[in-house]
């Protein structure tokens, strides 16, 4: 069976150990000629690896002349673990009292809250009277005509409307004075020719 590859957690380990078991400083490409042999780690992983390390602050690095050093002891990754242990108890001790607070919290606001039947009388009436305020609003809505404003905004749009079917019957009649007198037809073929009613008349 094919032989499974490395985690990339499996690989950080493994490269911490050739630090812990040496003791030694390293340049990257002393790395990628090591990990290899003595780690399973293939070469072209090592400087990922490494990076990820330097960023957690597990293994340090410095700058000498043109090239990068690489390093890391035992004593402090035993320290940068105790730091973190006391970061996660912090921070779980923070928790802890903000749920303890939440849960008193909850408490507080049960209080006057028991289902008495007084409270339950309360909530049955309230539940009615938005039920019925609900049917006051069906019934305003129905009456809204009725709504003197309302009642005045369709006057003034019927003004309107009035107003210019006045004037397009004012300019047809216009025209059809001004088709008698310049062709001297009748006007009851002018009527017919563009379907003028007969009736036709300005609105009161």
């Amino acid at each position: 069976s094919k032989k499974k590859g490395l985690s990339f957690e499996e690989k950080r380990a493994r490269m911490m150990e050739i630090f812990f078991e040496t003791k030694d400083v390293f340049q990257l490409k002393d790395l990628e000629k090591i990990a290899p042999k003595e780690k399973g780690i293939t070469s072209m992983s090592v400087k990922e690896i490494l990076q990820s390390l330097v960023d957690d602050g597990m293994v340090d690095t410095d700058r000498i002349g043109t090239s990068n050093y690489f390093w890391a002891f035992p004593s402090k990754a035993l320290h940068a673990r105790k730091r973190k242990l006391e970061e996660l108890e912090s921070q779980f001790a923070e928790s802890s009292q903000k749920k303890e607070a939440l849960q008193k919290s909850i408490e507080k606001s049960k209080i006057g809250r028991e289902d008495t039947a007084e409270r339950v009388a309360l909530l049955e009436e309230l539940a009615t009277l938005r039920q019925r305020k609900e049917q006051l609003k069906t019934e305003i809505d129905k009456y809204r005509e009725c709504d003197p404003d309302v009642v005045e905004e369709m006057r003034q749009t019927n003004q309107v409307a009035k107003e210019a079917a006045n004037r397009w019957t004012d300019n047809i009649f216009s025209i059809k004075s001004w088709a008698k007198r310049k062709f001297g037809f009748e006007e009851s073929r002018i009527d017919k020719g563009f379907g003028i009613p007969e009736d036709l008349d300005y609105i009161d």
